[in-house]
Order: C-alpha cells, then structure tokens, then sequence
C-alpha cells in the first residue's frame, strides 16, 4: 500500500506534535515527583496510582479556569503571544531526526519533519522566534511586573544566544554540512565518533548546554520569571489556558534543546557501537536510544532546577558575555585550526 508524500508528512506531523504533548504531561509529573524526592517529600500522591494521572487533572482545571484579561491589556497581542511561544517551540523540532530513513507502507520514509539543507539554522530560528511571544506578552499586559519580565528575556537572550550559535559553527566545521541527518549519519559507529569525542567538541558542548539552559528561562536562568522579584514576570496577567500554553512552550523548549543537543554532539540515534542486525529491529532500538539520551537530558534540566540558586541578574549578564562568548570564540578558532591541519576528518 502507497502512501502519497503529503499524507506521510501530516502523519509525521501529528505523530510528533502528539507525542510532544504527551512528553510535556510526562515531564511536568517527573518534575513534581522528582524535586519531591530532592527535598524529600512525597510530591504527587493522590490523583491516580503514583499520581500519575496528576498531569490530566492539572488539564482539566487549565480549562475550568476563569479567562481574566486586564482592561488595560491589548487584547490582540495578550491573546498571540502564548500562541506565537508554543507554536515557535514546535517548529524547532521539525527539523531533528528521531530515527533513520525505515521502509514502511512500500516507501522510504525519513523519521523527521523536515530535511532541509539548513536545518540547524531553521531550529535556531524558530527558537529565537520563542522570545517574541514573551516580549509580546509582556508589553501587552500593560503591568510593570510582566514589562520588566519581557526586557529581561530579551537582554538574556541576545547575550545567550551569541554562544549557543558559535558553539554549533564548531560542529558545522567538523561535519561540513547544515543538515541534521547528514550529521548524524557521520556520527555512526562507535561511540568515540560523536561529534563531543571525535569532533572535538567537548567544550562546545559544555557551552551549548549552558547557553540552552538560559534560552529556556529555566533556574538559575529564570530572570524573566523570577517570582520572589516580579510575582510570575511576563505570565503575571495570564490565567487558565493562555498560562498553560506558556507552561507547555517551556516543556517543549526544554524538549527541543535537549534533542538537539542528542542530535548534533551525542550521535542523535545512534547507538555507540555496531550491531549484527538490521531492519526494524535495529530502527527501534535506535529510536529508543534517541528517547533515553533525551530522558537523561530532560532529568538534568530538572536535578539543576532543584539544586543551583537562581542568578543576580549582573552575574547572569557577565556569565554570558565574558564567560561563554570568549570560551565559544576560542573553541571556534581551536576547532577551525583542527579543520585546517586535517586532524578531524569526516
């Protein structure tokens, strides 16, 4: 049976974006049993056996929750920017691959969105896109406390996103191509052919996570939240789904950062080592080596949240521009020289 191209991209499609949300309900139950544990508590216990079906109930009272706009709000622009954040945040994942190219329904299917030549600068784009909807809600609010909320995302993510970008040019060095599959597909074998061991990239990584965690506005890089300053900062006006929706753009932030750090420095799906086998076998296993690498991503973003102090708002500002900018501009230069000399070869 023959499926025509269109229907295999909407299928994909509604896959991920399913599969998304299903990783948001997860993680905000992980979230709350695991701080539990860090602070030892017994965190969700009621709704369902573990409180698993805490997340349902979270969503149900989302959508019972009254709708407050303030009077003085711009109503247009209060009621985009949630939407602008989630949808941005789902775009970016459309361009990394969660498996190979498998052979399903009498075609070659690639399991990713999008294959793109310039993929890494689509993610990029979409995620820099994200910061719109904050400044938009912000602004439109009409509030001091989600105004000085929306600046402050804007400041953090100007300083941080100069050594998220830089600290990726290494790995477009090494692997010669903007593509994600192609990427990945050069990171096959064994395990010390990852881009963070056979590419050199090491301190690259180490910058890229730093600068992710900042562009996720997760502790201790919450500034534009910062509750103990600004009440909620740029969500303090919003209520019931409008707030869910920023709620989910952070999961989904913290998703696509994750899987794109998986996919351009840890191998994506590969597995570390050869196998004897192919076909479905190996396309699953594969899969699921994406999926653990992500969960061990998606526990560190967590264990971090519930154990580093949240920033004063110079130490953020100086961390980005004389700590990160000058160790991504010294890892490009070493990088472009080992490019140059033929040490890294692809």
């Amino acid at each position: 049976m023959l499926i025509s191209p269109v229907a295999v991209s909407l299928y994909k499609v509604l896959i991920i974006v399913n599969v998304l949300m299903g990783g948001v309900a997860g993680m905000t139950w992980v979230e709350r049993r695991l701080s539990a544990v860090i602070q030892y508590r017994l965190g969700p216990n009621r709704v369902g056996p573990f409180g698993l079906l805490q997340p349902i109930a979270d969503g149900i009272k989302f959508m019972m929750k009254e709708e407050v706009v303030p009077a003085e709000a711009n109503k247009l622009i209060f009621t985009l920017a949630p939407a602008l954040s989630l949808v941005t945040a789902m775009c970016a994942f459309s361009v990394v691959p969660f498996g190979p190219t498998v052979e399903l329904f009498g075609r070659e299917i690639a399991l990713v969105i999008v294959n793109v030549d310039g993929g890494i600068l689509v993610a990029l784009a979409a995620t820099s896109l994200g910061v719109y909807g904050i400044v938009m809600a912000g602004w439109s609010s009409n509030s001091k406390y989600s105004l000085m909320g929306g600046l402050r995302a804007s400041a953090q993510m100007i300083s941080y996103e100069l050594a998220l970008l830089l600290s990726l040019i290494g790995v477009v060095l090494v692997s010669g191509t903007l593509r994600p599959v192609e990427i990945v597909a050069q990171q096959a074998g064994w395990f010390w052919n990852w881009n963070v061991f056979g590419g050199w990239q090491l301190l690259g990584f180490v910058i890229f996570v730093v600068a992710g965690y900042a562009e996720t506005n997760r502790l201790p890089f919450d500034m534009p939240e910062a509750e103990s300053e600004l009440v909620a900062g740029y969500h303090t006006e919003y209520s019931a789904m409008k707030f869910s929706m920023f709620f989910m753009a952070e999961y989904i932030n913290m998703i696509t950062v994750s899987a794109l750090a998986v996919t351009l420095f840890l191998g994506g799906y590969q597995l570390g080592f050869p196998v004897p086998f192919s076909g479905w076998p190996l396309w699953m296993l594969q899969i699921l080596a994406f999926v653990g690498k992500l969960a061990v991503f998606l526990f560190v973003f967590v264990w971090v949240r519930w154990t580093l102090p949240r920033f004063r708002y110079d130490q953020l500002m100086a961390l980005g521009w004389k700590g990160l900018l000058p160790l991504a501009l010294a890892n490009l230069m070493f990088t472009a020289l080992l490019v140059a000399l033929d040490v890294i070869k692809r």
